[in-house]
């Protein structure tokens, strides 16, 4: 299943509301369960991005229906990777030519 890391940002309505973004959190964690995925880790951050979390979603489209949902609630910017685990990194370097 593919990972996915997302680097937050809280939008000016996402500050006035921060002290619901706990809730918001439950229920993104729910929806990622809905969607077939789960969330690996959840990290508040100090620097560019507010928050980070890494999570498995089965493929791209649901990570951009799990993305988009949480985009038009306006309280959080995302930047979103897919994430390769180290045997997929290995496995894809070792099949580049030389």
């Amino acid at each position: 299943m593919p990972t996915f890391i997302s680097l937050i940002s809280y939008t000016d309505e996402g500050m006035k509301a921060i002290h619901d973004s706990p809730k918001r959190l439950s229920l993104a964690k729910r929806y990622l369960k809905d969607l077939g995925g789960r969330l690996r880790q959840f990290y508040l951050t100090i620097g560019n991005y507010d928050a980070v979390i890494i999570y498995d979603l089965p493929d791209e489209q649901a990570a951009a229906k799990f993305l988009l949902s949480v985009g038009k609630q306006r309280k959080v910017q995302t930047q979103t990777l897919m994430a390769f685990p180290e045997r997929d990194y290995r496995q894809i370097i070792k099949s580049l030519p030389e």
